[in-house]
């Protein structure tokens, strides 16, 4: 089974540290919002349905730690606290989305009392995380349609179990197809420069069992010429409401190449990560990382002192290179623009401050 990502725990968020994966498996109690800040921003949780639900248990964490009966200062509290957790990550839609899921229960309840609108936000928090497991398996079972027999996968970043709240996006299409008695051989970007693919993807693939092969991300042209590849599956942080996906650096290349060797790029995410307010991919905020992680990473330094460095951590995809887009109403074809309006949520509010 795969493993639990992030919980609300005893009053506390408990989650895995991936940074600490794949040498050893760590669990942080946390209890402070800036210890939640920190992780967020290190990558000890990443992965956008996972950012979700640790922006609504965030959110949780927020109103728990306030004491009195000062309703004006919870609030203030309280969206300041949302603010400062919506920056943390500024390209994963979900984290935003789910922020805006948790506001708009707070706002819903201006005239309870406080143990009121806490005790919602405690329920709202909840349910972001059980409908993140639901929603996982649901895509997952649809996108283990595309899965022929006997299948050779290639895939970009982590997108498991360790992305979500449980069972995984991309990952989670290969686990279900696998778990149906399908044989699959996946290929496995590193996804440099924090190698994700390295420690998260292949722990969980060899975890459940599933034939796994690393190759460093320059690799997979080669492998796509010298191979038979039947698709790559990857995860997204950000859809535009056209069908361009932001994704972890590197996807972008993956697609070109896929292109060039007749190889089907599939996106599977979450409807929640869909931004219909966004156009196109080009309006998408792409965060940039240190250069650390470029220069010096996992401690060990790689270019000299002083070397001028350009590492964001996304990319976005055309639209015009994904096959399909797996979500959990479904395997969704192009054209894109009319065919993810069908399934856009009704009443999905812009971001407003709490009054």
């Amino acid at each position: 089974m795969p493993v639990s990502t992030i919980t609300w725990h005893n009053g506390k968020i408990r989650m895995i540290d991936q940074t600490r994966l794949p040498g050893e498996l760590v669990h942080l109690e946390i209890t402070q919002l800036d210890v939640l800040g920190e992780a967020i921003k290190s990558l000890r949780v990443r992965g956008a349905p996972a950012l979700g639900v640790a922006g609504a248990f965030g959110t949780l964490l927020s109103a728990q730690l306030f004491h009195g009966e000062d309703k004006a200062a919870f609030f203030t509290q309280l969206e300041r606290d949302m603010k400062y957790l919506r920056a943390t990550r500024p390209t994963a839609v979900n984290l935003g989305w789910a922020l805006d899921r948790m506001r708009d229960v707070a706002q819903s309840h201006l005239a309870s009392s406080l143990a009121e609108i806490k005790a919602a936000l405690r329920e709202e928090a909840q349910m972001i995380f059980e409908e993140d497991r639901r929603t996982c398996r649901a895509l997952a079972e649809h996108g283990a349609t595309l899965v022929p027999q006997n299948a050779t996968v290639m895939t970009h970043c982590n997108t498991g179990a360790l992305a979500t709240a449980d069972y995984g996006t991309a990952l989670g299409v290969l686990f279900a197809a696998h778990a149906q008695g399908k044989k699959l051989h996946v290929f496995v970007d590193e996804t440099r420069p924090l190698l994700q693919g390295a420690r998260l993807n292949m722990w969980e693939l060899m975890n459940e069992g599933i034939d796994c092969t690393l190759i460093c991300d320059n690799t997979a042209a080669f492998v796509m010429q010298r191979q038979h590849i039947d698709f790559c599956v990857v995860g997204a942080d950000r859809i535009a409401a056209n069908g361009d996906t932001a994704n972890k650096i590197g996807t972008y290349s993956l697609a070109v190449n896929a292109r060039q060797h007749g190889v089907p790029f599939y996106i599977a995410a979450p409807i929640s990560t869909i931004d219909f307010n966004i156009r196109a991919g080009k309006e998408i905020p792409i965060e940039e990382r240190s250069a650390e992680e470029v220069t010096a990473g996992f401690g060990r330094r790689t270019a000299p002192e002083g070397s001028r460095v350009y590492s964001p951590a996304f990319d976005v995809t055309p639209h015009e290179l994904i096959a399909a887009i797996i979500t959990e109403a479904g395997v969704i074809q192009p054209p894109f623009g009319q065919n993810l309006q069908a399934i856009q949520p009704h009443g999905r509010a812009a971001t407003q401050s709490i009054r």
